[in-house]
């Protein structure tokens, strides 16, 4: 069984990258009818927060990123990672190191006053004498001496890493709690993961991890070590290029299949394809054409894919994320035309779902008001007649549609002899209050027959005060 998890650190917010990780894991694991688990490793009780948990299941909940096991808490583990670091213990695999943080940092200058790479020298390694008084032991790993460690990185390739490189990291803190690379392995070990996808960062805790599993007897998961995502000045994507959170871009208007789109393209390649259902990112995801490169973020990229999908998604998945905008702007959509409607009339203009419900206010919201330039272009004295002509023949109509409001702009313009946009442009500013807006036709079709001659008499009133000066 396929078998991929997602496992990030609530010590902070989802953030892009962690996303990308996140995607290629889950895409893997529903390409080949696998699961997806999340686990949430929270070890560092010190700067994991409950917030950061409920923002990382909110960011997953909103891009549909679901999972088939979990959330798993590592902090519910403990004991079994104790089981496990008693077993190396007992086997010779690992053993206490006494070392103050004195003593450590002590040897770590040295060697870097001899040019040599600070690191654990071992020191306490095969210790049999007598502990020293008052120091809290760390527990740490007996990384062999000799031989290699082989990856057989799906997407960097073959990485050999000598033993005599890696050395005896520690798996267990001075009060007990396991470190990081030792409830790692356990944890997939324990959940049967059978490929381990994530952020190339981690390439150098692989082989230590390879040697733990070795130790414990447990089978290797295959690894994939994905490039980083890096901002526009090379530098890893961070919080100074403005990616604090994945739950920014829901508020910024995004669609998350939009972004998810975006983010597959971030170092995988499909032909030259660029827009993707996610059905069709499933059907066409292989590890093989990850590049090994990183990939560098490009707003205005994300933006034009986000506008793609706005112009494509059917209405009614569009109207479910654009209404949480419209009720922020204190828009009632009972009071109105059906959001899908309105969704169709404005998708071609859209970048986001902000632009969207920015553009929509005037379909349920009245206002007081005319954009001031719009007007003062649009809403003078030579528009009243054509206003005056339009109002009667809109009211007359028994069926408000685009085709008979058309019709009625059609032979105003005719009868007055003038152009249609003579009629058209103060006829929008009229019944939408500013100067843009889809074919007015269908834009006061779905306004409603009401609204729009309580407008139009309000823009000819508007204009009679504007001729008295």
């Amino acid at each position: 069984m396929i078998r991929t998890r997602f496992a990030p650190s609530p010590t902070g917010y989802l953030h892009i990258g962690g996303v990308r990780t996140a995607l290629f894991s889950w895409l893997y694991a529903r390409k080949m009818g696998g699961e997806f688990i999340l686990r949430i490793e929270d070890t560092d009780l010190e700067r994991s927060t409950q917030e950061s948990v409920n923002a990382i299941l909110e960011g997953m909940t909103w891009l549909g990123l679901d999972y088939d096991k979990g959330p798993f808490y590592q902090t519910h583990h403990f004991e079994r990672y104790k089981a496990v670091i008693q077993q190396l213990l007992d086997q010779g695999d690992a053993y206490y190191c006494y070392a103050s943080p004195e003593e450590l940092d002590a040897m770590r200058e040295q060697q870097r006053a001899n040019n040599e790479k600070p690191r654990y020298d071992g020191r306490y390694r095969d210790f049999t004498g007598t502990p020293p008084a008052g120091v809290k032991p760390v527990i740490r790993f007996k990384n062999p001496l000799d031989g290699e460690v082989v990856i057989d990185d799906m997407v960097k390739g073959k990485v050999t890493i000598k033993n005599t490189e890696i050395d005896d990291l520690v798996i267990a803190r001075s009060d007990g709690t396991p470190t990081y690379n030792l409830s790692v392995v356990v944890d997939d070990w324990d959940m049967g993961i059978s490929h381990v996808i994530r952020g190339d960062d981690h390439l150098n805790n692989t082989p230590r991890q390879i040697n733990i599993l070795k130790a414990l007897g447990a089978p290797i998961p295959k690894y994939a070590h994905i490039p980083m995502v890096l901002g526009p000045d090379g530098a890893r994507l961070s919080k100074r290029h403005g990616a604090v959170s994945v739950l920014q871009y829901k508020e910024e208007g995004y669609l998350p299949e939009a972004l998810l789109n975006y983010l597959v393209r971030l170092g995988w390649s499909h032909g030259d394809q660029e827009i993707f259902s996610i059905d069709e990112m499933v059907s066409a995801f292989d590890l093989d054409s990850v590049n090994a490169a990183p990939s560098t973020f490009n707003d205005e990229k994300c933006v034009w894919v986000n506008q793609q999908h706005i112009q494509n998604a059917p209405a009614d998945h569009i109207a479910r994320h654009l209404s949480h905008f419209m009720t922020e702007r204190g828009c009632d959509l009972s009071q109105g035309p059906a959001l899908e409607k309105v969704t169709d009339l404005l998708r071609e203009r859209a970048k986001t779902l902000i632009d969207m419900a920015d553009s929509a206010l005037y379909f349920y919201q009245d206002f007081e008001q005319f954009d001031a330039d719009a007007a003062k272009k649009h809403l003078r004295p030579v528009a009243a007649e054509p206003l005056s002509l339009v109002l009667q023949k809109l009211a007359a109509l028994d069926s408000w549609q685009t085709e008979s409001i058309h019709q009625a702009i059609e032979e105003s313009a005719s009868e007055l002899e003038i152009g249609m946009g003579k009629v058209g442009m103060p006829l929008r500013v009229a019944i939408t209050g500013g100067g843009q807006s889809p074919s007015i036709d269908a834009t006061a079709a779905l306004i409603g027959k009401e609204r729009c001659l309580i407008r139009l008499q309000m823009a000819l009133d508007f204009i009679a005060a504007r001729a008295q000066g």
